[in-house]
This record gives C-alpha cells, structure tokens and sequence, in this order.
C-alpha cells in the first residue's frame, strides 16, 4: 500500500549545529506539508528500540550511542510520492557522495553524522511515525 507520508529525524549533529531552521525551510520549499512534528531526545534505550532493525550489525552500538547523544526533531511529512522525493531531497547516506543541493550535502559532516533519518518505504515511515506520534498528535 502506498502512502503520501514519510517520517524523518533531524539527527543531534545537525541539531547541535543549528540548522533545524534551514533543514525545515528546505522540506517545506520542496513541497512537504508537516502533519506531525516535535523536538525531543531519545534515551539509549529508545534509541535502541527505533534502530532494533541494526541490532546485529557492527555499527548498532556507536549508532545509538550517537542517536540519545542530543536532541533530534522527529516529524511526519506529507507530499504526493513522499519517500523517494524525499530520499531525493535529503541525498546519499554519504554526503560526499550526496548530489550537490540536497540536505546531506549541504548540513552532513560524514556517513555516521549525516543530518538526517529518511524513512525508505511505506511501512517504516508508519512504523518510525508511530514510535515518535500518536493519532492525536497528527495534523
């Protein structure tokens, strides 16, 4: 089942860096509506949890350990075709690798610290919104 929505994080490096603002005008001038959206931290544990999908592999430690070591953004975006015209928007995990113009390769600083979460189909991005929202908290 397709869907129109998808599910972000703005993670602590960019957060720390203080591009919230520039990171949210960019979604919202490539078409995004945002139906859900809070600042908040995640905890080892929740961390944990969000990323349980990486658990076995090498990088799931320093993974969270960089997830609850700041604050984050989490929203649920809205847009005709949202996950790959966000995928687009926001570029290569690699922002050396990232197209020039897109959010990784303006706000990233390496592969672990890459700016931002983009949901890769539609059953994440209602799995990852569903961690972070209830119905109540969705425009």
């Amino acid at each position: 089942m397709q869907t129109n929505r998808t599910f972000t994080m703005i993670k602590p490096d960019a957060v720390a860096n203080g591009h919230i603002g520039a990171i949210i005008d960019q979604i919202t001038k490539a078409g995004f509506k945002i139906v859900a959206m809070k600042y908040t931290s995640l905890s080892s544990e929740m961390a944990g949890q969000f990323y349980d999908i990486h658990r076995e592999r090498p990088f799931f430690k320093d993974l969270v350990s960089f997830m609850s070591s700041g604050p984050i953004v989490a929203a649920i975006l809205e847009k005709d075709n949202a996950i790959e015209d966000f995928r687009k928007l926001i570029g290569a995990t690699d922002p050396q690798k990232a197209e020039v113009g897109t959010i990784r390769q303006k706000f990233a600083k390496s592969i672990d610290a890459n700016a931002v979460h983009g949901s890769d189909s539609d059953e994440n991005a209602q799995i990852e919104g569903n961690f972070f929202f209830s119905a109540f908290e969705r425009a």
